[in-house]
Order: C-alpha cells, then sequence, then structure tokens
C-alpha cells in the first residue's frame, strides 16, 4: 500500500513539476505535525523529488523552499498546539497511551535546551515532538522561531541532496555501472536491516524485560509444578535473570523458525521457490568488480580468519585461569561446527548450479561465524555499561550479515543455507549462552580479551581474504555453456539461438550483442592490435579510484568493465576516436555455447563511449545510445577475417570465424 502510494506519488511530481511545490509543502508539513509525523514517510518520498531534481524533471531551488516553507510551518502548528495545551498534553490523546513520544523530546530538551529545536529537526523518532515540547514550556516565540527556521532550510537541503546527486550522475553511471552500483546499494541495505534489527530487538528486550520477569515470576507461583523450571532459570535473586529470560526467549523463537524452515525444505525435497528466484537475481548482479569485493567478504567466514581469533581467545581465558569460560567458548566452537558438518552431510540439498562440493544446507561459513561473534558477544557483553552491551551483538550481526550476502551473491549457497546457518548458529550460542549465564557468575576484565580478539580478528582477514579471494572466484564460475551448434549451421542461420542483448530487462544494459565470433580469441585481438586498436587489462578498484583524480588525462582513464550471465570479458579492446572524449570499444565474452566439435563461440558489443564528468566529481566513459554507425570501426577492422551479416530483432549482428585465419 505504501509503495503504491509513494510510486504514484513521485509519478505524479514528475508530471506536474509546478504543482509539484504543493505537495511538497504538503508532505514536509505533515511530517513535522505532532503525531501525524510518525506515519508520513517523508523521507523516501524527499529522496524521490531529489532524484527528479537531479534528473531535470524539477526545479532544484523552488523543491528546497516548498520543503522548507511545509517543515517551517509544520513544526509551528505544533509549537501552537503544545503552546496551548500544555502540561495537559501528556493526558490527552495519544499522549495518554504512549507517554514515551513525549519523554524522549522532553530528555533531548532537557539536555540541550533551544538547540534542540535544530537537533531534533535531524532526528526523525523526536522530529514531531520537540516543537510542541517547545510550546508547552513557553519558549519565547522569537528564540524559537530563528533555530527553526534555520534547522528547516538545512533540513530541506540534506534530506533532497542524495536523491538530488544520485538523479544528476544515473544517467551516467547507469550506463556502465547499474550492477555495481545495485550491489554497493543491496550491501548497505543488508548490513543496516541487520544493524536496525539487532539493535531494536536489544533495546525492545531491555525495555520489557522486567515486566516480562515480572509475568513470569507471577506465572510460577500459581503454577508450582511448571513454575519450579521457570524459577531455576529465572532467580529473582540473580543479577542476570533478565538476561536469561531475553536468551530463552530468543531460543524458543528461534528454534520454532528453523524447524519450520528444515520441514519446508525436507518437505519440498530441495530448494523453494524463493531460493531459485534470490540466486536468479544474483546472477543477473554480477560484476566483475563486485566480485572481487564479495568473494573477500565471503572468505570472511572462512577458518584461516576465524580460528586465530579463536585461539587467540582461549589461550587468554586459560591463562587468566576463567576454566568455565574457556570451556564454554571451545564447546561453542567444537561442537557447533561439528554439529554443523553432521547436519549438512545428512540433509541432501541440491547445490546451486554454481557451487562445486563443499557447500550445502546449513552453510558452515555462516554458522560459524554466527556462533563465534555471537558467543563472544555473551561472554563479554555484560561487562560492558548499559547500552553499550549491544555494540558486540551489532557487530556479530553486521559480519554474519557480510559472509551471508556476499555467497549469495557468488552463488555459493541458497538462500535457505545462509538462512539456515544463521538460524541454527544464533540458535547454538543462545544454548551455549544460557548455560554460560547460568553457571558463571564472575565477571572479569573484558577490554584486554576484546581487543586480542578482534585486533586479530581485523589481521586474518586482512591477510586472507586478497589471497582467497581469486580462488574463490576460480571455484564459483558461472557453468560452461551446453549448447551445441553444429559449425555450418551456426555459421548459416543458428547463429540466431544466441541472445541478441545483454539484458533485455536493463534500461541501458540492454546493449546490442552485435558480434558473435568462433576460434581462438588471440586471432581477433591480433588482427584488431594490427589496425591500431589496444587490449585493455580488466579495470581493478585501485583503477576505479583513478576516476576521482582529475589530473589523470582522458586517454588514460580506463573504461569500466561489464559482465555478461555472471562472467567477465575474455577481451576488451579499446581504439581512440576523433575526438579527445571519444573512444570506440569491443566486449568479448564467452558465448553461452559451442561448436559441435568443441570449437569456442565468442559472443560481443561494439560501443562508442564519451567521456563524461558527473557533477565534476569524477570521469566516466559513457555508452552512447546505439547506432549501427558506432560498430563500424571493429566490423571494417574485422573485416580482415571471413565475416557475415545478419539481422534479427532489429539488431545488426557480424559473425566472425576465427578459425580459417
Amino acid at each position: 500500500m505504501t509503495s503504491a502510494w509513494l510510486a504514484s506519488a513521485t509519478a505524479w511530481i514528475s508530471a506536474h513539476p509546478v504543482a509539484a511545490g504543493a505537495l511538497i509543502f504538503l508532505v514536509a508539513f505533515c511530517d513535522a505535525v505532532i503525531v501525524l509525523g510518525i506515519v508520513v514517510p517523508a523521507l523516501p518520498l524527499l529522496f524521490a523529488v531529489g532524484t527528479l531534481i537531479g534528473l531535470g524533471h524539477v526545479n532544484g531551488p523552488y523543491a528546497v523552499a516548498s520543503a522548507a516553507i511545509g517543515a517551517f510551518t509544520g513544526d509551528g502548528m505544533s509549537y501552537w498546539i503544545g503552546r496551548r495545551c500544555g502540561p495537559q498534553l501528556r493526558t490527552r490523546g495519544p499522549f495518554a497511551r504512549w507517554p514515551q513520544w513525549l519523554e524522549r523530546g522532553e530528555g533531548m530538551f532537557k539536555r540541550h535546551g533551544t538547540k534542540s529545536i535544530f537537533i531534533a529537526r535531524f532526528v526523525g523518532a523526536v522530529r514531531p515532538f520537540v516543537p510542541a515540547i517547545a510550546g508547552m514550556l513557553h519558549v519565547p516565540t522569537w528564540r524559537y522561531l530563528v533555530p527553526s527556521a534555520v534547522a528547516c532550510l538545512g533540513w530541506a537541503i540534506a534530506f533532497l541532496a542524495p536523491g538530488w546527486i544520485l538523479g544528476a550522475s544515473y544517467e551516467a553511471v547507469e550506463a556502465v555501472a547499474d550492477r555495481l552500483a545495485m550491489v554497493l546499494g543491496g550491501l548497505l541495505v543488508a548490513i543496516a536491516t541487520a544493524w536496525a534489527v539487532v539493535l531494536y530487538t536489544w533495546r525492545w528486550f531491555a525495555d520489557h524485560a522486567d515486566a516480562m520477569l515480572a509475568r513470569l515470576l507471577a506465572w510460577s507461583r500459581r503454577h508450582p509444578r511448571f513454575g519450579r523450571y521457570a524459577m531455576a532459570l529465572v532467580d529473582p535473586n540473580r543479577p542476570e535473570s533478565a538476561s536469561l529470560l531475553m536468551l530463552a526467549v530468543c531460543l524458543l523463537a528461534i528454534s520454532w523458525v528453523w524447524f519450520s524452515l528444515a520441514a519446508l525444505l525436507l518437505a519440498s525435497g530441495g530448494p523453494l521457490g524463493l531460493d531459485y528466484s534470490v540466486h536468479e537475481a544474483m546472477t543477473a548482479l554480477r560484476n566483475p568488480l563486485a566480485d572481487r569485493l564479495m568473494a573477500a567478504l565471503a572468505s570472511l567466514g572462512d577458518a584461516q580468519v576465524l580460528a586465530p581469533a579463536v585461539a587467540v581467545a582461549l589461550l587468554y581465558l586459560l591463562w587468566r585461569r576463567r576454566w568455565m569460560a574457556a570451556a564454554h567458548w571451545l564447546a561453542a566452537v567444537v561442537f557447533g561446527l561439528a554439529l554443523t558438518a553432521m547436519l549438512e552431510a545428512v540433509v541432501d540439498m541440491p547445490r546451486p548450479p554454481t557451487a562445486p562440493e563443499g557447500f550445502g544446507f546449513p552453510s558452515i561459513a555462516v554458522t560459524m561465524m554466527t556462533v563465534v561473534l555471537g558467543f563472544f558477544a555473551v561472554l563479554i557483553a555484560r561487562e560492558l555499561p548499559g547500552r553499550r552491551r549491544v555494540w558486540p551483538y551489532l557487530l556479530a550481526g553486521v559480519m554474519t550479515t557480510l559472509v551471508g550476502v556476499a555467497r549469495l551473491y557468488l552463488g555459493a549457497h541458497w538462500a535457505s543455507d545462509v538462512i539456515g546457518g544463521t538460524l541454527f548458529g544464533i540458535g547454538w550460542l543462545l544454548v551455549l549462552g544460557l548455560a554460560y549465564r547460568r553457571h558463571v557468575a564472575r565477571s572479569f576484565w573484558m577490554r584486554p580479551l576484546a581487543t586480542l580478539f578482534y585486533v586479530t580478528l581485523a589481521v586474518a582477514a586482512l591477510w586472507h581474504a586478497p589471497r582467497a579471494s581469486a580462488p574463490l572466484l576460480a571455484r564459483l564460475s558461472p557453468p560452461e555453456a551446453t549448447l551445441a551448434l553444429d559449425a555450418g549451421g551456426w555459421w548459416a542461420s543458428d547463429w540466431t539461438r544466441l541472445p541478441v542483448r545483454r539484458d533485455e530487462h536493463a534500461r541501458h544494459g540492454g546493449w546490442p550483442l552485435n558480434l558473435q565470433g568462433a576460434g581462438d580469441i588471440a586471432t581477433v585481438r591480433r588482427v584488431l592490435e594490427a589496425q591500431g586498436w589496444r587490449a585493455q587489462p580488466q579495470a581493478d578498484w585501485q583503477s576505479v579510484l583513478g576516476l576521482l583524480d582529475d589530473d589523470i588525462p582522458a586517454p588514460r582513464q580506463p573504461v569500466l568493465p561489464a559482465s555478461f550471465e555472471g562472467r567477465a570479458e575474455s577481451l576488451l579492446m579499446v581504439r581512440d576516436g576523433v575526438r579527445a572524449d571519444e573512444r570506440f570499444v569491443l566486449r568479448l565474452w564467452r558465448a553461452p555455447a559451442v561448436l559441435g566439435d568443441g570449437t569456442p563461440l565468442w559472443i560481443g558489443s561494439a560501443q562508442r563511449l564519451v567521456l563524461v564528468r558527473p557533477l565534476d566529481a569524477f570521469a566516466l566513459w559513457r555508452p552512447q545510445v546505439f547506432t549501427d554507425a558506432d560498430a563500424t570501426p571493429a566490423v571494417d577492422t574485422l573485416a580482415a577475417l571471413p565475416t557475415r551479416e545478419g539481422r534479427v530483432d532489429g539488431v545488426r549482428v557480424v559473425r566472425v570465424d576465427a578459425r580459417r585465419r
């Protein structure tokens, strides 16, 4: 419902750029009004408006002014309501039921005074309430208006700017780096989701643990036969009772979800529909630059990274004679690994087509990352003060998410493998956490242990990830082509069975695959080099960062790599155009077919690129909207080899026979 409304509003703004000011004003106004601001999704809509500004559909200063005036008017309305109602506002409407809405804003006002009027405008949880609190406290109008006006203008600029920047650079970046941008954006979304889930789950339990504990104790007194087991778990005389209850409730929930997932997989006899959908989506996002990043992240769950940190922590606990902590730490790792390996051997799940032996249900790497970092958080969290106890759990959640998403991207696991591994790891660490917290009450100085563990983990990751990424990518390469074409048939008519567009669903990614070849790709390279073309090595991250350097001349700026069906280019040839900001390129990939005698087939795209500088921030070679003339330089050069032309679905395709050179 919300997404449909958001899409409709965004489309209307694009179609009515002048009248859009009224809608932008209304959104900002509602976002600022007390209570109403909680339910209005202003952030995503303003981001969309900013994108339309960058794309040129809405005037930027006009949109900023509309948003700022709307926010200022809404804040003024909240201030007036607070001033009129006074302290009685706490007993009216929803505030009588949810007093914490006002309490958070009051706490900020007590800490920062009138500065909170400016600060709260950028904090979503208290933004609609602080102006009302300023009115309740009878802050003089002139002392309220000045910081409110400045804050509203800054807020409008800040909340429109991300979309504005994206829109201004979108056309250029999407043409060559759309998949890379989507991968990085998806990774950030996954990290933010994991962060929010861990943080708000922990905060909810922290806020409600005492009430849950009181209810459980009351229930145990009414049911003495069963209540004694609950009393054994949450003894009111133990300071750890609330934490034990949190672990027990989480264990019950995780166990129920995990067994439901396992039963669903066993009932279906294989991967779920969700598994296939996620695998296809990840395959479509494959990009050479993202491949290397994701392979490095996926290797963080390897034994070469986790084992040194585990060993250092164990040695420290033994040195400090923390025998019980050392025993639980060793049991968490050893039995967690054994149980996961046993479960993987028992559950016979077909692997993804890109995964070799050693990848199954559940994912051992994801499970052990969850167990190691999660149980270490159990060991040290209670030694931290107050709400800082959540930090080890946040780190565990983010690291596990990185490994899981990276392995999904590379096709090492199904989504069920990753989810099942995460749930199983959480369940096991909760079992050990309950046992440890139940029997160990002694605290210890955790800072040396935490420093040793996390520093060792970071050093091992920095050493191992660069060395493991290339072998891992080689193991998880897309499957070889299974379609075999007769040599004469391909040359005559079967060439139409191969794809003629790189990505039919993308706006700019649907490059025409206007070249096909059979034979040794080295022959094609020699012919092109003889006519002034040069082969560009595949750009790495260092080359990409060089795009930000204005001192690098245009001819030395690399062309970003592209992928086809999960594979990077086998050959990227470049030739300078007539103008300094123009290039012609030829990209060749392995085709999803071979000739009957085993001769490889190649499929490629000839393009014309123009150097652009989005926002004057970086340089980028951007493919132009294709015309047949763009392929002329490559086709004329390859005329030294036997060639044929044909047209299918409006695409002119040139076939090159490199076997007859």
